[in-house]
């Protein structure tokens, strides 16, 4: 049996939205990426602050200690606070 014009529109139409949630999903997961980049990079820089600046070491410490998650905090359980170097700013 031939498709009819309609049953063939509704097959493009489906088609269609099928490939425009398909780049709904890629944006989604792309953006998804670049958060958890940013938020990599800025923990890492707050950690490299911690060991040169004593007010970022504290920061840091409550930081850890305010986690809400139980799971969050296990991950800092064993783990050593970075100790600023005897200079509050950083300078030598």
């Amino acid at each position: 049996m031939a498709e009819t014009e309609l049953e063939r529109a509704e097959k493009r139409y489906a088609q269609a939205k099928a490939r425009l949630q398909a780049l709904k999903n890629r944006e989604a997961t792309r953006q998804r990426k670049l958060d958890t980049r940013r938020k990599v990079i800025l923990g890492g820089a707050l950690m490299d602050l911690a060991e040169r600046d004593s007010n970022a070491a504290v920061m840091l410490d409550r930081l850890i200690r305010n986690l809400s998650r139980e799971q969050d905090r296990k991950a800092f359980a064993d783990w050593d606070a970075p100790s600023p170097a005897s200079s509050d700013d950083g300078a030598a």
